[in-house]
């Protein structure tokens, strides 16, 4: 720091307040739909369908037969039906028992 600066007079001038312009908002039209087809309202429905018919499963994850390994299943909410399962039953059953290894299936000598 420099020890021999002198001081710096300021001169502060006041300035008038400024008003903000306020511009008139811009009216966005609705979507436009169609009376004859409600096209927008069917779009809007079957949408809605679609997130009903997914929000009706869920996904369950348990701890597999072995160690480290886990089942995935996917449920359905209103029967409590097993939709999909993977791995599938007849691979769990099969690494169940003893001759069973993972890749075990496929042939890979030629």
């Amino acid at each position: 720091m420099d020890t021999n600066a002198k001081p710096v007079s300021v001169n502060v001038v006041p300035i008038a307040p400024v008003q903000a312009v306020v511009e008139p908002a811009i009216a966005v039209p609705p979507v436009a739909v169609s009376v004859d087809t409600g096209k927008t309202s069917d779009r809007r429905s079957q949408a809605q369908q679609q997130a009903d018919d997914n929000a009706r499963y869920r996904l369950v994850i348990e701890e597999g037969p072995t160690q480290g390994t886990f089942v995935y299943k996917t449920l359905d909410n209103a029967t409590g039906e097993v939709v999909r399962q993977f791995p599938r039953e007849q691979v769990l059953r099969m690494a169940e028992s003893g001759g069973y290894s993972a890749g075990g299936l496929i042939d890979t000598s030629a």
